[in-house]
């Protein structure tokens, strides 16, 4: 199915990048769609970067494993739905959303400080490559 010009069909991009068919995925602030897990990922994750940035974080040696495994359900989810073999809950999707929030934030502060963290971007890169991947695999079987 083709997709309706971008400018007719896409609220502003504040937060949003869905079509309108896929809006059930938003909640509606004024007239304006916004994603359901950007709003919870977003707001946490830069709550969680300035709470480590000011030195409240848990041990640093603790980055490799936290930074791995608690993206890790929501990657799973992510991958699951779009190839077809769960649908979509937005109850699931926010909660799932919470340690990958926590993790991104985490990761942020990693980042700022050292802006080639070699953790912060094999995590960033293998994680979207994932994802990337369930997405056309996913469009590709039409799901």
């Amino acid at each position: 199915m083709a997709r309706p010009d971008a400018d007719d069909s896409i609220s502003a991009l504040w937060i949003a990048h869905h079509y309108p068919e896929d809006y059930d995925r938003c909640v509606t602030i004024g007239r304006t769609h916004i994603c359901r897990r950007c709003l919870v990922l977003y707001p946490l994750a830069f709550a969680v970067m300035a709470l480590t940035l000011a030195g409240l974080r848990w041990p640093m040696y603790l980055d490799p494993a936290l930074l791995v495994l608690l993206p890790l359900p929501s990657v799973v989810e992510y991958v699951l739905e779009h190839v077809g073999v769960i649908g979509y809950q937005p109850t699931r999707q926010a909660l799932l959303t919470v340690p990958l929030a926590v993790a991104l934030g985490v990761g942020f502060g990693r980042y700022l400080d050292r802006p080639t963290d070699p953790l912060f971007w094999a995590i960033v890169v293998l994680y979207a490559g994932v994802c990337l991947s369930a997405t056309v695999a996913g469009a590709r079987r039409g799901v």
